[in-house]
């Protein structure tokens, strides 16, 4: 399992939830030698980079597939296209999320998930147009938003995981550490009453959508060794579990509602990710998303398909057992099926660009190059 990020009591209070309407520890990570190319069935050669991975991260036989491999190349060759010349990625920069932190940095993360960084590898260019599109849109306050962005918290905190991850693998750049330590200093800082976070950065209201984004953001900044205060983490899992409904699932905030299985993905993912495993809130979410969301034999609703599953994979994967090996090869498959002849991925709502990306993290997730990925 992944090293608890921090220390913290099971006992903390109950919670979860789900995106709203809108569109959607602590060292640094250590170099170590290029991993192993993945096992004989698996086709694809070893990538560059040389990101800290055990012998458990390794891709088991038969996750990874030909038809995979020819798919996220052909992903790959589809977001080159979508990036614009000052490094933004949304859809050639027309429309509502053309010029997007947060859609730019999770391409850039698909692009790290097979092993490219900043400068480095076929796909290095990219990575690094977009770091420097994310850096600078990085404000006096921390802020990481672009003049499109709505509801910047969300863009804020998908950007900051993303410098957080680049900083875990490069801690010499004291221009990502400048950023990733002013944006966490702003989600400290605009944490409610309630422990959540909503649309704004500021401490007003809170919803399970955006908190989630910002629990996995300092996860991954703690992970490259910035500071993250203990109560500002316990406070969010507090509001995470209270979200949770009796049937397992979670609501979007904490007046009563409906569960819903995309919140309920990043509800679960999120727990895991605040250092709690063993726990009776993850298992009641991972058996609400078995019974309502398994791809290919569940009718799971289509609103923020993407972002469910983004969170879901990671859920799936740090239950795994049983809970790994029905879903993997299940939004494998269905996932290979939606892909366009561009290559790419459509969300109707938010654009090939921001679908896509979660496309690609998803399918490569048995590779598990991030360190945020890592157990």
């Amino acid at each position: 399992m992944l090293r608890p990020w921090i220390t913290m009591a099971l006992s903390v209070a109950l919670a979860s939830g789900a995106p709203g309407q809108a569109p959607p520890e602590p060292p640094p990570a250590p170099a170590v030698p290029a991993p192993a190319a993945p096992p004989e069935a698996d086709t694809k050669p070893a990538p560059v980079d040389n990101l800290s991975r055990s012998a458990q991260n390794n891709p088991t036989r038969g996750e990874m597939t030909g038809p995979l491999h020819d798919a996220v190349a052909r992903g790959f060759a589809y977001l080159k296209g979508q990036q614009n010349a000052d490094g933004s990625v949304g859809d050639r920069g027309r429309g509502r999320y053309g010029k997007h932190v947060g859609i730019t940095s999770l391409c850039a993360l698909a692009y790290m998930s097979d092993g490219h960084l900043p400068g480095r590898g076929e796909y290095g260019e990219q990575v690094q147009l977009a770091l420097e599109f994310v850096l600078a849109h990085s404000t006096e306050t921390g802020l990481l938003a672009a003049d499109t962005s709505h509801g910047p918290m969300y863009g804020h905190g998908f950007a900051t995981l993303f410098l957080g991850e680049v900083y875990g693998m490069n801690p010499a750049d004291k221009r990502v550490r400048d950023a990733l330590v002013r944006a966490v200093d702003l989600i400290i800082g605009t944490q409610n009453d309630e422990g959540g976070w909503r649309y704004n950065p500021v401490p007003y209201d809170a919803d399970i959508s955006v908190t989630i984004c910002q629990i996995m953001a300092l996860r991954s900044a703690r992970n490259a060794g910035i500071k993250v205060p203990k109560q500002t983490i316990g406070r969010a899992v507090e509001y995470v579990r209270r979200c949770q409904n009796a049937d397992g699932g979670f609501k979007y905030m904490l007046q009563a509602g409906g569960s819903a299985w995309p919140r309920t993905a990043g509800g679960v993912a999120s727990l895991f990710y605040a250092g709690i495993y063993d726990d009776d809130s993850i298992n009641r979410g991972v058996e609400y998303l078995i019974r309502n969301a398994l791809p290919g034999r569940r009718a799971a609703g289509q609103a923020h398909y993407y972002y469910g599953h983004y969170y879901a994979v990671q859920a799936m994967y740090l239950a795994g057992g049983e809970s790994w090996q029905q879903w993997w090869p299940a939004i494998r498959d269905e996932l290979l099926s939606k892909q366009a002849s561009n290559g790419g991925w459509l969300d109707h709502h938010a654009g090939g660009a921001y679908a896509s990306a979660m496309a690609l993290i998803i399918l490569q997730m048995p590779k598990r190059y991030l360190p945020i990925f890592q157990r």
